[in-house]
């Protein structure tokens, strides 16, 4: 068990990007275990290519069914997601955003830029 805890893996999620693998970390806001706070952190802080465009991208609201659900930010292939009112186990606390959220992810809508004021599709 030593060696599945307290691992860093953000060591490999550079070369992901940089190959253009989109990566998706969300965080329930309520979460003690993997708080949003500290994976928002991380995020920020990892050098790659498209760190300081990511850092300078503006974060919008998630919202599903009219409703804001959490926060967003992207840019590139990197994709931060806070989910308001849920802990550790987002899909039980907030089905309907997560499945939102996954339909987004796997249907690539979810925002990497803004232009002209308008969400720009990864």
């Amino acid at each position: 068990m030593v060696t599945d805890w307290m691992r860093n893996l953000e060591v490999g999620i550079p070369a992901l990007l940089e190959d253009g693998i989109k990566l998706l970390v969300y965080a329930g806001e309520y979460d003690l275990i993997c708080n949003w706070l500290g994976n928002s952190r991380w995020v920020h802080a990892m050098e790659w290519s498209g760190q300081k465009q990511f850092v300078a991208a503006p974060t919008t609201p998630f919202s599903v069914d009219g409703v804001e659900a959490g926060l967003q930010k992207g840019h590139g292939p990197l994709t931060f997601l806070k989910v308001h009112n849920a802990g550790h186990m987002v899909p039980m606390d907030q089905p309907k955003a997560s499945l939102e959220m996954l339909r987004r992810w796997i249907q690539g809508k979810f925002p990497s830029t803004q232009r002209d004021g308008h969400l720009a599709p990864m």
